[in-house]
């Protein structure tokens, strides 16, 4: 199954406060509806505000993958393989890898899983690096990558590069998007 990958994370994880809350409506992440959920579109994943979670992380209420990867090798990628995957790309799979349930949220346990269309497992050696540095120099050695610091992200309504609109706090790593 070809997973879904590409650099950056969604926009709604930029936003903040109503903003937020708009984006997330009606998307494929809004848990309102479902019985789990409490009728809440943030609590599956955030903690209430000022609030720390059980692992002491400030606002995040989702059950963290434990889980190990196998990471994308080949003899013509320039990038340095991880030996670990990003913190921000662990908060993704703890739906995505399949090894976390979507309602697994606020020291709970649950049991629903996400559909195996969404599922990208824990086996990315066959398809696309994540959690690499993506920089300047990178994209300069590949030739064909954009300069992250340059190149307009593509983002419709946005004028930002993709390293302000789709890297993670200036980290410079290629992420996964569910």
């Amino acid at each position: 199954m070809k997973k879904s990958i590409i650099l950056g994370l969604t926009v709604s994880f930029a936003l903040s406060g109503s903003i937020a809350n708009a984006a997330m409506s009606g998307s494929k992440h809004d848990f309102s509806g479902q019985t789990w959920a409490s009728g809440q579109i943030c609590l599956p994943c955030h903690a209430p505000h000022n609030n720390v979670n059980t692992t002491g992380t400030l606002l995040w209420n989702h059950a963290a993958s434990s889980a190990s990867y196998t990471f994308y090798s080949s003899p013509t990628m320039k990038a340095t393989t991880p030996v670990a995957m990003s913190s921000i790309s662990k908060t993704c799979l703890g739906c995505h890898d399949g090894t976390v349930a979507v309602d697994s949220f606020g020291g709970v346990t649950g049991s629903i899983t996400i559909s195996a269309t969404n599922n990208l497992g824990t086996a990315f050696g066959n398809d696309h690096p994540i959690s690499v540095d993506y920089t300047t120099a990178l994209a300069a050695s590949k030739g064909h990558m954009y300069n992250p610091s340059v190149a307009l992200s593509g983002i419709v309504g946005s004028a930002g590069t993709i390293d302000a609109d789709m890297l993670y706090a200036g980290k410079n790593r290629m992420q996964l998007l569910p």
